[in-house]
């Protein structure tokens, strides 16, 4: 059962680089809350070397069953916003992004575009009051002897 919701934009960017076996590399540098109002695509710079586009129309969702990992996300060093990606059409467009540090890990292990991107402070806030509210950390235990 889903807990909460909230839409986001990604920011999507494309480099120009000088390889073997790619002429360019795409990648998520960034997640902003969608106030709305925003096209589903919308060009911010564009250069040969680099291109910047911001993507709507996703949703970051909160499940009970993904707490542990919204835990372990919002008590790392640098909490994060995983974003899968593809390739549709000659650009890489985001497909699901989520909070739960396990899942991002499973975006990771799928073999598909992923990227972790830092959370802004105000998604953060977002997923720490909702784990004030709905989970209690499991104690932890000493090691077990057999």
């Amino acid at each position: 059962m889903k807990m909460g919701s909230m839409p986001i934009a990604v920011l999507m960017q494309r480099r120009s680089v000088k390889h073997i076996w790619a002429d360019e590399a795409w990648e998520a540098v960034g997640v902003v809350p969608d106030r709305g109002n925003l096209p589903q695509v919308q060009m911010l710079s564009q250069s040969p070397e680099r291109d910047y586009y911001l993507v709507s129309g996703l949703e970051l969702e909160l499940y009970p069953d993904e707490n542990e990992g919204y835990f372990e996300n919002v008590m790392a060093p640098e909490s994060k916003v995983f974003v899968l990606w593809r390739m549709e059409e000659g650009r890489a467009m985001p497909v699901r992004a989520s909070v739960s540090y396990v899942e991002g890990t499973r975006m990771f292990d799928s073999g598909e575009n992923a990227d972790g991107v830092t959370m802004p402070a105000d998604i953060y806030a977002w997923v720490a009051g909702y784990l004030r509210e709905h989970y209690q950390p499991k104690p932890r235990r000493g090691r077990q002897h057999g």
